[in-house]
């Protein structure tokens, strides 16, 4: 399999998504000791659920990929990954449904408030330091456009938003992957 330098990878929840995406950190570890691997965590622990969950992926992330940094950024992630990114580091996104969850939540304000014009350029700063990466960068979202429309105008605006992000990023990607029960499939491979 051809390296990539920018992948996606999709997948409904628990689908293995993550797994795959430290996987790839891992794979990235051990290919030489000059590497290094960081992964930006986009959730924020907005209750007592949250909170352990995140706890719990932090537990279960240093025992499956012990060299793997985590640093946290909910809202600023396009600063972060142009910061972060390296010919010898591979960053790890996750994820892009909980940092587009973050800019568009009401209680939590986004980068120059919070209307489209804004979302938009905050997006464009991601996509710009995707594009710009100097190392590898794996990136993981959910895609929840599968099942049925949403009853609510806010959820079906989120549900838009989060597919043209989709979009937007597997364009900017040589390999994107779809993550269904565990298993791989790919969508898009580098030539």
């Amino acid at each position: 399999m051809k390296p990539a330098q920018r992948e996606l990878i999709l997948g409904g929840q628990r689908s293995g998504k993550s797994r795959r995406a430290e996987q790839r950190a891992a794979d990235w570890l051990a290919r030489s000791p000059a590497h290094q691997a960081v992964l930006i965590a986009t959730a924020m622990p907005h209750d007592d659920e949250m909170q352990e969950r995140i706890a719990r992926h932090q537990i279960d992330r240093a025992q499956r990929v012990p060299g793997l940094a985590t640093v946290e950024e909910p809202i600023a992630l396009g600063p972060a990954l142009a910061r972060l990114s390296a010919p010898q580091t591979l960053v790890v996104v996750d994820c892009l449904t909980l940092w587009l969850t973050n800019l568009l939540m009401p209680a939590v304000p986004a980068p120059q408030g919070s209307s489209a014009a804004s979302l938009e350029m905050v997006q464009a700063s991601l996509l710009r330091a995707l594009r710009e990466a100097r190392g590898p960068v794996v990136l993981v979202a959910n895609e929840i456009g599968l099942g049925v429309i949403p009853m609510g105008r806010e959820v079906r605006a989120f549900v838009d938003a989060l597919g043209r992000l989709n979009q937007e990023v597997a364009a900017a990607c040589e390999r994107v992957t779809l993550m269904a029960a565990g298993l791989p499939l790919g969508l898009k491979e580098p030539e």
